[in-house]
């Protein structure tokens, strides 16, 4: 009997039971990823084609420190979905001398991001069958641009490129973005051709 009297009277002591707020994990915004469909860029301003995103913008450069830029073929690949862009700069090669300072310039810019990086990995490009030799730079941690590369025939042609998000450089939020964005890049590594 006394069982019957306290069981109601535990049962209403626990309901009465005050609860207490807890904070919400922080959480990240949905990003909402596009399709992988590419289509082929084929400009009359470049000497190489390769496959672009379909959700991409290809935006020409037309000033590089208030002048014209070196080559008509400077352009950023933009994905504004993503607050991406990919920055792309073209140079035909005279000679060996002018080989080896755009190699050493593609080298030097991503060094400048060693400040920050915490790793930059290098990664080999060859297909010899299409004469496209490069360096692909991976690079980890806080650094503004995460992926670059230079491509080249070694004789005619380079490209350099980099990897941008217009944001702050937060490699935990920014790495599934990243990830998408630097199969792009690979894509566009993978299927270049000079012209």
């Amino acid at each position: 009997m006394r069982l019957l009297f306290f069981l109601p009277l535990l049962s209403l002591f626990f309901a009465c039971e005050e609860s207490v707020p807890v904070p919400k994990p922080r959480a990240y915004p949905r990003v909402l990823y596009p399709s992988k469909v590419y289509r082929p860029f084929d400009s009359n301003f470049c000497a190489f084609t390769f496959d672009q995103p379909v959700y991409a913008e290809i935006e020409r450069d037309t000033t590089f420190f208030e002048k014209r830029p070196p080559n008509d073929c400077w352009f950023n690949i933009s994905v504004p979905s993503l607050n991406a862009k990919i920055y792309c700069s073209y140079y035909p090669v005279p000679n060996r001398k002018r080989f080896d300072e755009l190699v050493q310039d593609a080298f030097e810019m991503t060094q400048k991001h060693n400040l920050k990086a915490t790793y930059i990995e290098e990664l080999e490009v060859q297909r010899p069958a299409q004469r496209v030799y490069g360096i692909v730079y991976n690079v980890e941690g806080p650094a503004a641009s995460p992926y670059q590369f230079f491509v080249t025939d070694s004789t005619h042609h380079f490209l350099r490129g980099a990897l941008y998000f217009n944001t702050q450089a937060r490699p935990d939020s920014l790495a599934p973005v990243a990830a998408f964005m630097k199969a792009d890049v690979n894509r566009l590594i993978e299927t270049l051709k000079w012209k």
